[in-house]
């Protein structure tokens, strides 16, 4: 089998895999994830789009991440896990779609405007 790859966003996160038949081994950024990823919650958002489609230890993915924190980071991967998953067989399709797990996330972080301490929150007003 050659390699698969594909690309997941979360917040300011991105996460380009590169998915390969192997034994199951997810590298990110060099290191494995459940090194990587400090806590049991991210290690099953990571590994959610495999169990569900019983392939938990039949690919290799090698993670490029950047950008973003621990939770954008790992549901970058997920997303991307999900998206190469659906190349490999379009049969995974309906089980992934049904948890969520192809769907972006769209939201990100509102820019701050100027005049203003954060991007809603106004300075206190002050009559005298």
């Amino acid at each position: 089998m050659e390699v698969i790859n594909a690309l997941g966003r979360r917040k300011t996160a991105v996460a380009r895999i590169y998915l390969k038949s192997g034994n199951g081994a997810i590298t990110v950024n060099k290191r494995d994830y459940q090194e990587y990823f400090p806590t049991e919650i991210l290690h099953f958002i990571v590994t959610q789009p495999l169990s569900i489609t019983d392939n938990l230890d039949k690919y290799d993915i090698k993670v490029n991440m950047n950008g973003g924190g621990f939770n954008g980071q790992a549901e970058a991967l997920s997303l991307a896990i999900s998206r190469a998953l659906c190349k490999i067989d379009p049969e995974f399709r309906p089980a992934l779609k049904a948890k969520g797990l192809l769907r972006r996330d769209p939201r990100m972080v509102e820019r701050k405007k100027p005049g203003q301490p954060k991007a809603r929150k106004k300075f206190q007003f002050s009559k005298r």
